[in-house]
């Protein structure tokens, strides 16, 4: 069980693994494609045949830098490409394309917040650009692996955050923050349930104060953000305990169980093989620009954080309801157009994670396909704000209308049903006179100190008005009248 340890410490390190969302594989025209028949996306460059050349993929490139640049990165002019040396059955070449020396990002950070709920700057060390292998499949057939090449030579960021990070729920925080910044970029659709993003985590635990990393253990298999948390608080405790007991921790590499919450020991680092990187002999290096850095500049969204400060700072909303509207980048974008058109920001807020949200999680239908413009629910908060219909009407009858007739606005669907407030002091009075002398005795015991039964009368008024009645004239209306 997962503990706070006032002796000791976490240092931990992350490598996110992020799958691109390119037409077409890193080094060739293969379709990129997930979901797809076993093996249908390959070719003679996928297999490695004999004498097959591979070529860049331009969006690679793009999305690395709209990452870069988002992070905040120095940005590399001269990008290598380098061999990986290793075997894996999944991988034909028997090596991976990556970059060694010369990674296309440098430096930057990923805010986040930490266990106090303040900002924090993780460092990255670096962004770089590099190829997936393909898929062993274990739990198909009780006798043999069976592989799947599609995934093979799929494009990948790989983002290595400097050791910064001190507790699973930083790290937890961390990986949510990746994933939102990816989709916001729209460079990665962040489901690590599908391995389009995956982690690795670097954990070493020491005595607080002590200068010195301890012994770190590198965890992989992790398939969820959920299960990070977990592997690395199982980590923690673990080495803490073997340090408490005397005993020596391995640098080695680990999996994480999911079903048992615990990691066990897959090979020992000492004992890994040279992985003999080497130039590229089939790639040139690419050169970027600054005019090819201005033009994705131009292209770049608005970012998580940005509209967070905005809202936080310039539109006085609350942490909450600013962590709610920027989770989702088409949520942001549709309150974005909102707050154009009105400056109840407030209000437009409540609607959006209210009502909207409800009807959204209802249909389990996503924002781009809410059938309300953010014009027309706009329209519906004016004709509140004018006092043309009650909050209640507005949600009750015009929002659910407004869903059905996509062309109508609120005002025109409020004209339509007759939901339009009335106001006329001779028309209300005639419904308070009426509503008094439905309830002679309540009128009583109202003028004789029970104040409270003042809900009562109003709720009669609006009955007999159809909820048209203007609440605030009503009332001040309705207690002269009850005090005569």
């Amino acid at each position: 069980m997962y503990r706070l340890h006032e002796k000791y410490e976490a240092v931990i390190g992350l490598e996110i693994h992020i799958q691109l969302l390119t037409n077409s594989k890193a080094y060739s025209n293969d379709l990129n494609e997930y979901g797809d028949e076993p093996n249908s996306n390959i070719s003679a460059i996928t297999l490695a045949h004999p004498g097959v050349l591979p070529k860049v993929n331009e969006k690679q490139l793009q999305f690395a830098v709209l990452l870069g640049l988002a992070c905040e990165c120095d940005l590399r002019e001269e990008n290598q490409y380098a061999r990986k040396n290793y075997f894996y059955a999944d991988m034909p070449k028997g090596y991976q394309i990556t970059q060694d020396e010369t990674p296309i990002c440098t430096n930057g950070f990923v805010r986040l917040k930490d266990a106090d709920g303040k900002e924090k700057k993780v460092s990255l060390t670096r962004i770089h650009m590099e190829e997936d292998s393909g898929k062993s499949i274990h739990d198909q057939d009780p006798f043999n692996t069976l592989i799947d090449l599609n995934r093979a030579g799929t494009p990948l960021l790989e983002m290595v955050t400097e050791p910064d990070i001190r507790s699973s729920e930083e790290a937890y925080n961390f990986v949510t923050e990746v994933r939102k910044l990816v989709r916001y970029l729209e460079i990665c659709d962040g489901n690590m349930e599908e391995g389009s993003m995956r982690c690795d985590a670097n954990i070493s635990v020491r005595e607080r104060g002590a200068a010195k990393y301890g012994t770190k253990v590198e965890v992989k298999n992790m398939n969820s953000m959920r299960n990070v948390q977990r592997a690395i608080e199982y980590e923690i405790d673990r080495q803490i305990e073997a340090v408490e007991n005397g005993e020596e921790i391995f640098h080695e590499t680990r999996s994480f169980d999911a079903a048992t919450g615990s990691t066990a020991g897959m090979r020992s680092k000492e004992d890994a093989n040279d992985y003999r990187y080497f130039p590229e002999p089939d790639l040139l290096p690419i050169y970027l620009t600054q005019e090819k850095i201005d033009g994705v500049k131009e292209i770049m969204p608005p970012l998580p954080h940005e509209l967070y400060n905005k809202y936080t700072n310039e539109l006085k909303l609350s942490d909450y309801d600013a962590q709610i509207l920027t989770d989702i980048k088409d949520v942001a974008l549709y309150y974005e157009k909102m707050i154009a058109l009105s400056s109840n920001y407030k209000v437009c807020a409540n609607w959006l994670m209210g009502e909207v949200k409800g009807y959204l999680n209802e249909k389990g239908l996503h924002i781009s396909e809410f059938p309300i413009s953010a014009e027309r629910l706009v329209g519906l908060i004016q004709l509140i704000e004018e006092g043309k219909v009650s909050n209640s009407i507005a949600g009750q009858k015009v929002f659910p209308a407004l869903l059905e007739n996509g062309n109508k606005t609120a005002a025109q669907i409020a004209d339509e049903q007759g939901l339009v407030q009335e106001d006329d002091s001779d028309a209300l009075m005639g419904y308070i006179k009426a509503a008094i002398e439905a309830y002679p005795e309540k009128a009583a015991d109202y003028k004789g100190g029970k104040k409270g039964l003042l809900g009562l009368f109003m709720g009669e008024v609006m009955k007999r008005s159809g909820g048209k009645a203007d609440p605030k004239k009503t009332n001040a209306l309705l207690r002269e009248e009850l005090e005569k």
